[in-house]
Parts: C-alpha cells; sequence; structure tokens
C-alpha cells in the first residue's frame, strides 16, 4: 500500500510524475502504446500511467468485448476537466466497450457536504442537468444510470460488499471512517464492479479512467474483487493527468467557481476567466520576446492541450508562444474564441437534451 494518502475529495492539484507513478505501483505507457490509439488524450501525452492496460489492450486488438465504467458526482455543474473523462469514455465506447456511465446522485449527498449538496432532491437536480451535458457530448442514453435508479440487484451486492472491508483497511486507505463517505465507497465499488455479476455482463476485463488522487479507490476495488465469490476479473485503471485549474496550483473544481470554465459559461463569463488565468508569460512584452513564455504552466495554452481538436494546431501555438512569436494576450484570445464557439454549440445540443436527461434521472 503506498505511503501518502491521497485525498480523493480534495481540490488541491496532486502532480503525477514519474516518483508518483512508482510510489503508487503503476506502469508508465510507452511511446508504441501511446502511438497505437488515435485521440487526443494518448496523442498529447495527458493520458500517462495504467494498472493492467494491458488487458484491455488485447480485447480491443483481438475485437473482443470488454467493459468500462466511469462516472461523476452530481454535485454540481460540469466543467472543461470533466469532459476530458467523457472525452475518454466516448473514445473507448467507439473502440468496442460495453459502456456504463454512472452519474452519482446517493454518493454526491452522502460524501459531500450539506452546504455543496443538501438533499437528495438537489443531487437528482444535478444529476438531470449532468446527463443533459453527457448526452450532449456524445455518451449514449443507453449507457447512463443514476444511482438511485438502479435495480435491486446493485444495491444488494453493495451491501454484500460491506462485508469484505475492516474497519482498519478503511483508514489505512483514505486515513478517515466518516460514515457518509463509506457508504459512497461502497456505491463506488458496486458501480465498478456490477457489470461482471451474472445478472449483468458477468466476468470480463473492464477499464476505468482516473484521475491520480482516485487511486485510492482502484486500490480498493482491485483488492475487493480478488475477494469476492464470483471470479471477477480485476478491474483495469486508466490514469489521466487533470486539466490544471485556472488559479495555480488548483485542479478545476465545482467548489471553487473561479477555478474552471463550467460547460454552461456564457461568454462574458469566459472571457472574464481567461483573461484571470494563471499565465506562463514573462513581465514585459520585450522579456517575452526574448525568453518565450512557459507553456508547461499556462492555463489558457492547456485549455487548448486538452480540448482543440487539431493536435497540428496545438503543437504551432505551443512552439509560437513557447519561443516568443505569440503573446499572452493572442494566446488568451485565441482561447477565449475557441471556447466560446465550443460552449456555445454545446448549450444548443444541451437543450435539446434536457427531456430525454429529465426521463433517465426521474423516470
Amino acid at each position: 500500500m503506498p505511503e501518502k494518502i491521497v485525498d480523493a475529495w480534495g481540490s488541491s492539484e496532486v502532480k503525477i510524475d514519474a516518483k508518483l507513478i512508482s510510489q503508487f505501483g503503476l506502469k508508465q505507457f510507452s511511446q508504441d502504446e501511446l502511438k497505437h490509439y488515435k485521440h487526443y488524450l494518448f496523442e498529447r501525452g495527458i493520458i500517462v500511467a495504467h494498472r493492467d492496460f494491458g488487458l484491455i489492450d488485447g480485447r480491443i486488438k483481438n475485437k473482443q468485448k470488454f467493459l468500462q465504467v466511469t462516472g461523476i458526482a452530481a454535485t454540481g455543474p460540469l466543467h472543461l476537466g470533466h469532459k476530458v473523462d467523457v472525452d475518454l469514455f466516448v473514445y473507448l465506447n467507439s473502440l468496442g466497450a460495453k459502456s456504463y456511465f454512472v452519474v452519482s446522485d446517493i454518493d454526491a449527498y452522502t460524501s459531500r457536504p450539506s452546504s455543496s449538496v443538501p438533499s437528495m432532491e438537489a443531487a437528482k437536480e444535478n444529476a438531470a442537468a449532468d446527463v443533459a451535458d453527457l448526452l450532449a457530448l456524445g455518451v449514449e442514453k443507453s449507457d447512463i444510470y443514476v444511482q438511485s435508479r438502479k435495480e435491486p440487484r446493485y444495491y444488494e451486492f453493495a451491501f454484500e460488499l460491506s462485508k469484505i472491508l475492516t474497519e482498519n483497511e478503511i483508514k489505512a486507505i483514505y486515513g478517515s471512517l466518516n460514515p457518509g463517505k463509506i457508504a459512497a465507497n461502497l456505491l463506488q465499488y458496486a458501480d465498478i464492479l456490477h457489470p461482471q455479476l451474472k445478472e449483468f455482463d458477468g466476468p470480463m476485463p473492464s477499464i476505468t479512467g482516473i484521475g491520480i488522487e482516485q487511486d485510492p479507490h482502484a486500490r480498493a476495488v482491485r483488492d475487493i474483487a480478488h475477494r469476492l465469490p464470483y471470479k471477477f476479473f480485476s478491474p483495469s485503471f486508466i490514469y489521466f493527468t487533470h486539466l490544471p485549474g485556472l488559479q495555480q496550483d488548483k485542479k478545476m473544481s465545482k467548489s471553487e467557481p473561479d477555478t474552471a470554465i463550467f460547460l454552461g459559461d456564457s461568454a462574458k463569463d469566459i472571457k472574464r476567466k481567461i483573461n484571470k488565468a494563471y499565465s506562463g508569460g514573462k513581465d514585459s512584452v520585450e522579456e517575452q520576446r526574448k525568453y518565450g513564455a512557459n507553456v508547461e504552466i499556462d492555463r489558457a495554452f492547456a485549455i487548448l492541450n486538452y480540448h482543440h481538436p487539431d493536435t497540428e494546431f496545438v503543437n504551432d501555438v505551443r512552439e509560437k508562444y513557447s519561443s516568443g512569436k505569440m503573446l499572452s494576450g493572442e494566446l488568451k484570445q485565441i482561447c477565449t474564441e475557441f471556447l466560446t464557439e465550443m460552449l456555445a454549440k454545446h448549450q444548443e445540443k444541451v437543450e435539446k437534451s434536457k427531456t430525454t436527461a429529465e426521463k433517465i434521472v426521474y423516470g
């Protein structure tokens, strides 16, 4: 078990480096592996590490069925950080996965403070808005479920999992015995494992995309899988670096609105937030022209790198900005225009998806 305890609910940015990958027992993707998958998340090094991805890689190459499970907590509006999860989900679905996208309304209510999610009804309202976003981003209706509307076997299974973990194990993994978070954890384990039950798809390899701060859940659920009487495959995980928050040393977070660009933000909000975003540029035009910018810490460039569909364009911006040919103001203008257009189109799709989203959440 890694010595470091990572807060799975925290809002601080957790940076993945070789030391952390080694400490957590993860494996890095080789360049050949990254080149095999023709998607921006692999091409641009946003996907960085994995646990047992070889199981999934083999199924994909042999055109065999595999499972994928991804989820979001219904704690509020989705932002660009969530879009990375969704883009990976849609891509893996295109490679032949039997897909499950859980919108965690019960988890959101039990594991978050009342100031964030004051009631189950509020969690369901959040879920309906989130599902509309998911549909607009290309997730299939048939792949989405909300925890509060799952089949009885799912809940039975979640309670069955409570017999597996001990008090000391929970403390070792999470450093806390908060009852609400324990309940949320059991549901998260059920989300990842239940597709392998005979009542659903049966045992087969599964994959879930996560950030490094979710690794406590990954380690726990992999251990649990081997202690159940169902001959489950140990779930595989693929790790991506988080889109950094607009402020230094922060990830994009629903609980800190100024750290994030939300999918429902107006053009005015986008412009204001990007103009205030942490920059890798120099203090003066002269210095910028002479020394260039630090693209690795620049938030406007990060947004283009994580979301612009054209890798050649992103690489061109990287070269110009880092060499001093492009100024910070120019980069922020490019980012603002790109986001304004992309999110305006997205918001039009959301409006058309709301009725379907409400049926998924409320029946």
